[in-house]
């Protein structure tokens, strides 16, 4: 089973048809997305529009939440004083853009999607959420502390966990008392923090022989795809967006 999952759009076309341009050719079993369609960029209906087109099954991200709901709050963790106040007129300039039925979409998003498999002898708990089971803007990075990122997906039942958020990829494998939980940060397709400008999705293999005994029985790979990050940083200058999110995306931080 050859499951695609991608997340952390955040309204940018060029890279999310880059991103379908990619599947289209590895042609996966099943798509997912992991929420935050919308948000920092200009194309939020389109992007909202193109998942549905495609009938992929998608959950709600803090920042679709918001929106969904006419929110002047995200849910988004600033650092800095200009920081809040850009992400102010992100959420002003979304609010303002989006049309009534793709609101609407947003607004009924589910919060999560558990997929649950029996391949064999060993059941698997696929579970899918945007920030963590507990809360849907929870940073998990990947320095969590490996007793807590344990806690949080036992108390999920799950043994395999994908999630965004935080827009950095990485898949740690956790032992639990002789067998393994995964979990996998899918990183972001519109607006990577890693450094990489390029987008980024997972493609999840889980094998007919898949055990939660074997650590390595599920392979994770984290695609990139090149789109044109030129294009969607010249869209946010353009607009009434910072420019400082053009800079964002042309750097990846």
């Amino acid at each position: 089973m050859k499951i695609a999952l991608f997340s952390d759009i955040h309204a940018n076309l060029p890279a999310l048809e880059a991103f379908f341009a990619d599947l289209d050719v590895k042609k996966p079993d099943a798509v997912y997305c992991l929420g935050d369609l919308v948000g920092y960029n200009i194309w939020p209906n389109e992007v909202v529009n193109a998942i549905r087109k495609r009938g992929i099954p998608t959950i709600a991200g803090n920042y679709d939440f918001g929106i969904g709901r006419s929110s002047d709050e995200c849910g988004c963790a600033y650092k800095t004083d200009q920081d809040k106040a850009n992400g102010k007129v992100s959420i002003s300039f979304t609010n303002e853009q989006m049309q009534p039925e793709e609101r609407q979409y947003l607004r009924t998003l589910p919060a999560h999607i558990r997929v649950d498999f029996q391949l064999n002898d060993d059941k698997l708990n696929l579970l899918l959420v945007h920030g963590s089971p507990r809360k849907i803007n929870e940073y998990l990075f990947e320095d969590r502390e490996e007793k807590s990122l344990l806690r949080i997906m036992k108390d999920a039942d799950a043994d395999i966990m994908c999630f965004g958020h935080t827009h950095k990829p990485y898949h740690r494998t956790l032992e639990d008392e002789g067998n393994f939980r995964h979990a996998i940060n899918l990183g972001s397709v519109g607006k990577p923090k890693d450094g990489d400008p390029r987008g980024c999705y997972v493609m999840l293999n889980i094998p007919e022989n898949a055990s939660n005994s074997d650590p390595k029985s599920i392979e994770v790979e984290f695609v990139r795809f090149e789109y044109d990050v030129e294009k969607a940083a010249q869209a946010v200058e353009n607009s009434k967006l910072p420019n400082e999110y053009a800079e964002m995306l042309r750097k990846a931080f």
